[in-house]
């Protein structure tokens, strides 16, 4: 059982991850009509949301774009910061997406903002622990169990925060290209949503593993206290 929720959430997972960057790549190609670049994208959408205590910068690497609320930096991979094409505004507007909802104090944000840190704890607990209680014995089967369904719930509600942060970035995006006339209505369009939809899957596939972990863990616990009662 253990070996198929395994295989089953890393396939998924290389699923979505193959996904993004075959339709990244795809539309990575070609200009939009209105010869904007993805840096350019970003600076207007946040000038004309009353945004400017955010820095915008680049950095190497394939989409390694993100915006950090803590420095207020937006930070977009060089392709997609000097890029020209759908899938590098689109991109673009989507971190734009974040900025915007830190600075309208958009609540799903904050609380995945809060959650960060006891995540990173609970993601060294699900992966050392097992070792830990491999080679040590000093945690009993009973006691592991519940210390991983407690982590597998913490990483499982931090996906669950996540993913109206990543949908709402994204519908934003959508519609402050098109507003904007940054794209245009048909195969631009069309292929900033694409792209968009694709990056959704991976925050579905993270969500949908650590929401199996979390069951997986947590099920035989609550048989095991019926049967007890019982």
């Amino acid at each position: 059982m253990i070996w198929l929720l395994f295989l089953g959430t890393m396939a998924l997972s290389l699923w979505a991850m193959w996904r993004v960057k075959a339709v990244y790549h795809r539309y990575n190609q070609g200009e939009v009509r209105s010869g904007i670049s993805g840096g350019e994208v970003a600076a207007e959408i946040l000038r004309r949301n009353g945004i400017r205590d955010v820095e915008i910068t680049h950095a190497e690497g394939l989409l390694g774009d993100h915006y950090d609320p803590l420095h207020k930096r937006l930070v977009l991979s060089e392709a997609n910061y000097f890029g020209r094409t759908p899938a590098a505004l689109g991109v673009a507007a989507h971190e734009c997406g974040h900025a915007i909802q830190h600075a309208r104090a958009y609540q799903p944000l904050h609380w995945r903002m809060a959650a960060v840190g006891i995540t990173t704890y609970a993601n060294y607990v699900v992966m050392l622990l097992p070792l830990l209680g491999l080679f040590t014995g000093l945690i009993t089967p009973l006691t592991g169990a519940v210390i991983m369904a407690g982590a597998w719930g913490v990483i499982m509600l931090f996906n669950l925060v996540t993913l109206p942060v990543e949908f709402d970035a994204s519908r934003r995006a959508k519609t402050v290209l098109a507003d904007f006339g940054f794209i245009l209505p048909g195969a631009e369009a069309t292929a900033v949503r694409k792209v968009l939809d694709a990056a959704a899957w991976t925050y579905v596939a993270a969500f949908v593993t650590s929401l199996a972990y979390f069951l997986s863990h947590v099920l035989p616990l609550l048989a095991g206290g019926s049967r007890s009662r019982d």
